[in-house]
């Protein structure tokens, strides 16, 4: 008796911690440690994605923004991959270092082998094909990071994907990541016009949406950041838009939201 009650105590315990590992599936099928990982990203800061006719638009919230932090050489979300690619990151930074080397590295293994710039998707499955081997093996954690990669090659123009901590990706025209993203995406399901969009159309999107999306009374040049890849005499050129620039372009979406404000009350 003292032996069966061992047993059941036991097994009663192990049933109790089947989500402590990654490598067990719970007994309705799931994956608990990449749920977890999903959930500390639904926290993080809101990033989200457009693309437009003429360039890829990436802007993401900024959670840290101490004044003595050096604007010139600091770049908190987005990061630059290679001439062709950036990405922008919603979760823990730390990771998100580990991974953006990861695709520096393979970037710039296939430009040395092959004398020409990684093909973005290819880019962003190879990477994937890691963070799902993270899902699978003992003694290791998913990446608590979701990715979002904007780029340009010669076989498919410029393109936008985003990639989960599971390994999944997929391509995208508009979408978001991070706090309040479902928000966001219902937003820009019903903003986003497709073969239409200009970038400086699709800069108005992003400024609207985070406006509107993220969690502060105020949308300011200190909590955004805005990058954009476009192409100029047959180069891509990729920039993170100066305080300047995102000031203006949130000032141009304050008065037209108030111009909309004052007719609606006319029409009352």
């Amino acid at each position: 008796m003292k032996g069966e009650g061992f047993v059941w105590a036991y097994s009663g315990v192990s049933s109790r911690r089947y989500d402590s590992r990654t490598t067990i599936f719970s007994p309705e099928g799931r994956l608990y440690q990449v749920e977890y990982a999903m959930e500390a990203i639904g926290h993080a800061g809101t990033c989200l994605g457009i693309q437009t006719n003429d360039c890829v638009i990436l802007a993401a919230e900024r959670r840290n923004t101490n004044k003595l932090l050096d604007e010139m050489s600091y770049s908190e979300k987005i990061y630059k991959l290679h001439d062709d690619m950036a990405c922008s990151v919603a979760g823990i930074t730390s990771d998100a270092n580990v991974l953006t080397n990861e695709l520096r590295l393979s970037a710039q293994r296939y430009m040395i082998a092959y004398q020409e710039p990684m093909p973005c998707e290819q880019l962003v499955s190879s990477l994937c094909d890691l963070k799902q081997a993270y899902t699978q093996f003992g003694g290791k954690r998913p990446f608590g990071v979701s990715i979002l990669y904007m780029g340009w090659d010669k076989h498919y123009g410029f393109q936008l994907y985003q990639s989960d901590p599971s390994g999944n990706y997929g391509g995208w025209k508009a979408t978001c990541i991070g706090n309040n993203s479902a928000n966001a995406v219902s937003m820009l399901k019903q903003e986003y016009k497709e073969g239409e969009m200009t970038m400086k159309e699709g800069l108005m999107l992003a400024v609207k949406v985070l406006s509107k999306t993220l969690d502060m009374t105020k949308l300011t040049a200190e909590k955004v950041e805005i990058s954009t890849l476009t192409r100029e005499n047959g180069k891509t050129v990729i920039r993170i838009l100066p305080a300047e620039e995102v000031t203006a372009h949130i000032k141009t979406h304050e008065e037209e939201e108030a111009k909309e404000e004052a007719e609606k009350k006319k029409d009352k």
